[in-house]
């Protein structure tokens, strides 16, 4: 049974949370944002027995980030997918023109995003002032009025209303995504990866 609880808002009391989750809310309440929030300070989300648990308390899309690199390590992307299909590399690279796709470095993910791996989130864009990453949103993502991410810390998870990712916080933070279609097929559960969104 979890004692997990799904707060609205930012946390009343930010005293020993690190300053890049702390921005995070700054970020989303001078937008008018709304968003919801379940703290797991304990027990981060990096297991699937702790993701299944906030997920079903969150009750929204659920998304897997990827930070890729091409294969000369000179163009960033952040790719949100749903978290039930496979990321297929030759799939992806066919649709931005970008040829063998790698996992980008967690060195270059901190720096360009202000987050290390296990607490990948499209918030961390508001860090990208200089625009090194480029969004990629899969048009499934599309589907539900909600979408899990965390506050650039894997100690704690939201979710957000898609609407609002597209219309409010993007062009805030001044990235345009580039939208793809991936087919990816639903993954054995005994298969399944830890999730990088909650």
């Amino acid at each position: 049974m979890s004692d997990y609880v799904l707060e609205k808002g930012r946390p009343e009391d930010t005293a020993g949370r690190l300053p890049k989750e702390v921005r995070c809310y700054d970020l989303l309440d001078s937008l008018g944002i709304e968003y919801y929030r379940v703290d797991h300070r304990s027990e981060p989300a990096d297991t699937m027995e702790a993701c299944d648990r906030i997920d079903a308390i969150l009750n929204a899309v659920i998304v897997k980030n990827l930070f890729l690199c091409n294969r000369q390590q000179t163009k960033y992307y952040l790719l949100m997918m749903p978290g039930e299909k496979v990321f297929k590399t030759r799939e992806l690279s066919h649709q931005i023109g970008s040829a063998r796709l790698s996992f980008g470095t967690p060195e270059r993910m901190e720096e360009y995003l202000d987050i290390t791996p296990g607490s990948v989130s499209v918030l961390g864009l508001m860090n990208d002032t200089d625009n090194h990453v480029q969004l990629l949103i899969d048009r499934d993502i599309l589907s539900g009025e909600y979408f899990g991410l965390h506050p650039c810390i894997n100690t704690s998870s939201m979710k957000m209303k898609i609407d609002d990712l597209l219309h409010v916080f993007l062009p805030a933070v001044h990235h345009e995504p580039i939208f793809v279609e991936l087919k990816g097929e639903e993954q054995v559960p005994e298969n399944r990866q830890v999730k990088d969104h909650t």
